[in-house]
């Protein structure tokens, strides 16, 4: 199977402008990101969809490829599709541009889904990881994930669920890490698919294809990736960034 990875970049985010080019290391958030997909070695292509000229530069500088995109786009998804649209792939993964501490292991257990499934009844499937602190759980910027007894996706929310009505510590909170992997034709299929009222309310791309009655399946890791929503977030990846490094 070919897999590859796309990131997608956008500017001007909603909670952080110009977040991917903040300085992390030396370098933009987004070409930390680009680079450390590349690391992984997992993937026959890495690419960077942005709509942003200044992205393309970065990532253009560091010897990467880029697809400019044509289209205004609502989420990450129908920007990758467009620019996967006539490439040959397999297996598309959207690694987001703000996760510059993304690791291989995390990536690898989310492609073995694919290798374990001959008769390809998964077509999309998404990481997870446990949320132990209660103010963590209540962040609205840590996206929740309620899952069956199977770990296919029941609901995501911003909000914490399922609602504690008792002790809270009773049930393993998991956080929704934004990293998916489409088959191709699924990753095209749903970018054929109208924005839906619950994707529109909670700003959650994901709920487009729950809503229209397909399954995402998530995959539990402890690695944590600390991804940047706020400019308090850039302060702690600076301060994580060079133990970070120092695993390379």
């Amino acid at each position: 199977m070919k897999k590859i990875a796309v990131i997608p970049a956008r500017l001007e985010a909603t909670r952080f402008p110009k977040k991917l080019l903040q300085d992390l290391g030396g370098r933009s958030v987004i070409e930390q990101t680009y680079l450390a997909t590349v690391r992984t070695a997992l993937f026959d292509e890495v690419w960077v969809a942005t709509d942003s000229p200044e992205i393309a530069e970065k990532i253009k500088a560091t010897d990467g490829k880029v697809f400019f995109s044509q289209i205004a786009h609502s989420c990450g998804s129908n920007r990758i599709a467009e620019a996967v649209e006539a490439l040959p792939a397999d297996i598309i993964v959207n690694v987001q541009g703000d996760e510059p501490f993304i690791q291989k292991e995390s990536l690898q257990h989310l492609l073995e889904v694919f290798d374990h499934d001959p008769q390809q009844q998964i077509d999309l499937a998404s990481l997870m990881t446990p949320l132990r602190e209660w103010e963590e759980i209540q962040n609205p910027n840590n996206v929740k994930v309620v899952v069956d007894k199977n770990q296919f996706a029941l609901y995501f929310s911003r909000s914490p669920i399922p609602f504690p009505r008792g002790e809270q510590d009773t049930y393993s909170y998991k956080k929704h890490i934004g990293v998916y992997a489409f088959r191709k034709q699924a990753l095209m299929a749903f970018y054929r698919l109208a924005p839906t009222p619950l994707e529109e309310i909670e700003k959650l791309e994901q709920l487009r294809y729950l809503e229209n009655g397909r399954r995402i399946k998530m995959v539990l890791t402890e690695v944590e990736n600390i991804g940047i929503d706020t400019p308090e977030d850039l302060e702690k990846a600076r301060f994580l960034w060079r133990d970070h490094i120092a695993t390379f």
